[in-house]
């Protein structure tokens, strides 16, 4: 059976939005029972539209819910009583308003007395001169003659309310599409800069990185291809807001598990990640398949695999180094590519301290601290470097310290004099001065 141009028209509507055909027929209703009101209908009267779009036929039914009789002199009270508590209710909250008291999560109580909302309810005596077999808690569906053409008005109005509602169907189901992609990794292309936001267009929609989420040393061109990170989504009055990032850890973590097949597989797992997005990041792998080289795996067959993940983050450094459960162990390799000689562990304040040896102090630190900031949030301690002495000059120093003490002792012509079993002068702070 052929369909009719109306039923064409909104197939294609469907196709070039990307909506169910539900949805637009929904909206057609919703201008159609606007136009209506607008037109012919009553304030009183609750209006749903019915459409067929196979013949263009529209059908007016005025809703209502059928409700047990009651009498209007006991709705009349009831309102009055409700009014008189509303009123009671307001000046209770300006009294304790007055006082300073905190009204916030003021509210007041539910009543118990009857209700009828003339637009939405139907009193039982009135449904049964409708349908004879009307009983309360019935949807009565009462079909409202069309008397002729929509006006003009009318027409704006199911014009407004079809753009309505279709742009809000399209906004509903650009956010659940986007939403299953938070936390992962999508391509896009630079639109445009407005201010200091980059618009990326990402398929169907356009995505926002805030300045935090955009690296000082990249820059983003009209045009340029990049893979960013889904922050968050969320939905504003405006419509969907996707939140993109390229300085989110989660950025080197998804291209990792990309690029590496083995993490992307779970046999080597990422355990933990630090990232000065730009500069350098430092990643802690593992894996429990002892025939595995789990940073081996990361670097690939002469480095093409880290030398893929660097020119995505526009040469940003990597360092990738083997967790440890043992926190010393981890503490020192996080500190690659220092050589580190021990490390002292404080459980209490969970601080390390770690001795380097002088030539590998510069190394340790990094530039402007770089390297121990990030080994520090990889493993999750507090980290002080210090260089360590040189035992064996030490030695050599206190021995001579100490032949040229007993020369003086023997020679009785130095200066001052020494008590007898006093000890030897390297074991001293140094005399007060009279």
């Amino acid at each position: 059976m052929s369909t009719s141009p109306i039923e064409q028209a909104i197939r294609q509507i469907c196709d070039e939005k990307g909506l169910a055909y539900e949805s637009v027929i929904d909206a057609i209703e919703a201008a159609l029972a606007a136009a209506y009101r607008k037109d012919f209908g009553d304030k009183m009267q609750n209006i749903e539209a019915k459409f067929d779009p196979s013949s263009g036929r529209v059908r007016v039914f005025d809703v209502k819910t059928v409700v047990a009789n009651i009498d209007p002199k006991v709705l009349e009270e009831a309102e009055a009583t409700r009014a008189q508590r509303a009123l009671a209710f307001t000046q209770q909250m300006e009294q304790a308003r007055a006082k300073g008291e905190d009204i916030s999560s003021w509210t007041m109580a539910d009543d118990d007395l009857p209700t009828f909302n003339q637009k939405t309810d139907i009193m039982l005596k009135e449904a049964r001169s409708v349908d004879g077999e009307a009983k309360v808690g019935d949807i009565l569906r009462m079909e409202m003659p069309v008397p002729g053409e929509f006006g003009r008005m009318a027409a704006m109005t199911a014009k407004q309310v079809i753009t309505q509602k279709l742009r809000e169907a399209e906004r509903e189901i650009i956010f659940n599409e986007y939403k299953d992609h938070e936390g992962e990794l999508i391509h896009g292309t630079v639109q445009r800069r407005e201010g200091r936001i980059v618009l990326v267009d990402i398929g169907r929609t356009a995505g926002v990185m805030r300045p935090e989420d955009q690296v000082p040393s990249e820059k983003y061109l009209p045009g340029a291809r990049l893979k960013v990170f889904v922050r968050q989504v969320g939905l504003t009055n405006r419509g969907p807001e996707i939140l993109l990032s390229r300085t989110a850890e989660g950025l080197v973590r998804k291209l990792f598990e990309v690029e590496i097949p083995e993490i992307g597989e779970g046999v080597v797992k990422i355990k933990e990640l630090a990232r000065e997005a730009g500069s350098r990041s430092k990643i802690a792998v593992w894996t429990d398949d002892e025939q595995i080289d789990p940073i081996g795996a990361c670097i690939g067959q002469r480095g093409t695999r880290i030398q893929t993940i660097i020119h995505e983050l526009s040469g940003e450094k990597i360092d990738i180094i083997e967790w440890n459960e043992n926190q010393v162990a981890f503490i020192t390799n996080s500190l690659s590519p220092a050589k580190i000689e021990r490390v002292e562990l404080d459980e209490a304040t969970r601080a390390a301290t770690v001795i380097v040896p002088k030539e590998q102090l510069s190394l340790a630190i990094g530039k402007g601290g770089q390297n121990v900031r990030l080994a520090a949030k990889l493993t999750g301690w507090k980290i002080n470097i210090i260089e360590s002495k040189p035992v064996e000059a030490e030695g050599v120093a206190q021995e001579e310290a100490q032949e040229v003490q007993g020369a003086q002792g023997e020679d009785k012509t130095r200066e001052g004099t020494e008590e007898e079993g006093q000890p030897a002068a390297s074991e001293f702070a140094p005399e007060p001065t009279e």
